[in-house]
């Protein structure tokens, strides 16, 4: 398991463990309630729990601050058909509010740069809501640039269910 210490003496990282799964989901639920997507939480903590650490579909970091879970980063890997290589894809990535500015999330994408790099991706990458002036303006200042010319395209529920069956 890889822990890691911070600039900040009282942050740490470590990887998440499979009794960590009712903590990641309250963080999850933490994360909808700030993006105004409270109604969209579908699953809970023993799916969490079960995809997580039996199918082993994610891995998540936890940070905390003198040993209280206060961030967490959901993370898994694609794959780039033009560079033959795989990247590491940031699903989520939330800092409970009352411990923000702090360079809690910074240690966090630093965390898992660190962790593409080791694993020999080619690419690091993840999505911000267009309205999160604040996490924008952190990313441009790490050197994270917006990619243009790309539009998300997301299929789920009915019409996903639609598709599968034609």
């Amino acid at each position: 398991m890889r822990t890691e210490q911070t600039a900040c003496p009282q942050f740490c990282i470590r990887e998440a463990r499979e009794e960590d799964a009712a903590l990641i989901f309250s963080l999850i639920r933490g994360l909808a309630l700030y993006e105004k997507l409270s109604d969209r939480i579908e699953g809970d903590s023993e799916t969490l729990r079960r995809n997580l650490f039996e199918n082993r579909q994610a891995n998540v970091i936890i940070g905390e601050e003198d040993g209280v879970p206060v961030a967490f980063a959901l993370y898994f890997y694609n794959f780039s058909t033009f560079q033959c290589k795989h990247g590491l894809y940031l699903e989520d990535l939330f800092v409970k509010p009352e411990y923000r500015g702090r360079g809690y999330g910074s240690a966090m994408l630093t965390w898992l740069a660190n962790k593409a790099r080791e694993e020999d991706c080619g690419r690091f990458e993840w999505i911000c809501l267009d309205w999160n002036e604040t996490a924008l303006k952190v990313y441009r200042s790490i050197g994270a640039v917006p990619l243009t010319g790309w539009t998300i395209q997301r299929m789920e529920g009915a019409p996903l269910e639609a598709l599968a069956g034609r």
